[in-house]
């Protein structure tokens, strides 16, 4: 009888912590979503009327494509300079490899609240280092307002995603670069291909499993952006949404309605609503990544 419970006595207290600090806050919110509950009025069922509210909201739909915005070009920019650095450390930087790598990845371990300080002082109006540079060099005359113009706010968020996460992407590829064999390569040089031949023959090829994990997380963080647009505005004069709600993303939508206006039902609405198309996301980005092996 000891014997046979004891493997459910040694899992037991992970299932405990994952019910009461997962399970029930996911099943509780989605009860709340059907509620109009805020933090001083009372909870009354008010069915699909979140939902709908949802549906027919511009600020919502406003945030997702602010959100999408971000990633189509962020994505592809982290995933191309991943590869490539690692691509590049691994057939031309053998000695130095090591520190290169470390000074690549620093940035993905940067604490969101050091890189939000950063670049604020790098695109700060006055006395930013961007300007400064642009108008030594002679590029600009006047100072660019980089935080202050939707076009310019997107760019410097666009960057500062993009700075932070090739270094992940990087590693990453080195991984998957690892289990080539090189024996493959050196058949391929003995038959007279060249090294971009090898790379888009071989190379590629090889690591389309790594590249369909590192787009579909890519794709499931981009739509939780929250912490390095918000911090990049934080304690500025401009809003913390950027000018005209121009880097409103969904979860920063989320956390004001909930948090901000306290409107918990709807709020627990807009989290599902985020879900789905999480959901619907990486579903269709893994069917392509993966359309290419399954031929």
């Amino acid at each position: 009888m000891k014997h046979k419970y004891a493997p459910y006595l040694l899992i037991a207290p992970f299932f405990i912590i994952y019910s009461v600090f997962q399970l029930f806050p996911i099943l509780f919110s989605f009860v709340v979503s059907f509620t109009n509950w805020t933090v001083v009025g009372s909870r009354d069922f008010v069915g699909l009327a979140n939902y709908s509210r949802l549906i027919s909201d511009h600020l919502f739909f406003k945030s997702v494509g602010n959100t999408l915005l971000v990633m189509v070009i962020a994505i592809p920019l982290e995933v191309i300079m991943g590869l490539f650095m690692a691509v590049f450390l691994k057939d031309f930087a053998n000695r130095s490899r090591s520190t290169l790598q470390l000074i690549n990845f620093l940035p993905y371990i940067t604490t969101p609240v050091a890189m939000g300080m950063l670049f604020q002082l790098m695109f700060d109006y006055n006395n930013g280092t961007v300007n400064q540079i642009l108008s030594a060099i002679g590029i600009i005359d006047q100072p660019i307002y980089w935080l202050g113009n939707t076009l310019t706010a997107r760019t410097v968020v666009v960057l500062l995603i993009f700075w932070r996460t090739y270094g992940y992407m990087m590693v990453m590829f080195l991984t998957g670069l690892s289990t080539i064999p090189n024996e493959l390569y050196e058949a391929a040089k003995v038959d007279g291909a060249s090294w971009f031949t090898s790379f888009t023959k071989i190379t590629v090829p090889l690591l389309r499993p790594i590249m369909t994990f590192v787009v579909t997380m890519s794709i499931i963080g981009g739509w939780k952006l929250f912490d390095e647009a918000r911090l990049l505005f934080s304690g500025g004069s401009l809003p913390s949404e950027g000018p005209n709600n121009s880097i409103l993303t969904i979860v920063m939508n989320y956390y004001n309605t909930s948090f901000s206006r306290f409107e918990f039902g709807y709020g627990s609405a807009m989290g599902y609503g985020l879900f789905a198309i999480i959901f619907a996301f990486s579903l269709i980005s893994m069917k392509i990544m993966n359309r290419g092996e399954e031929s």
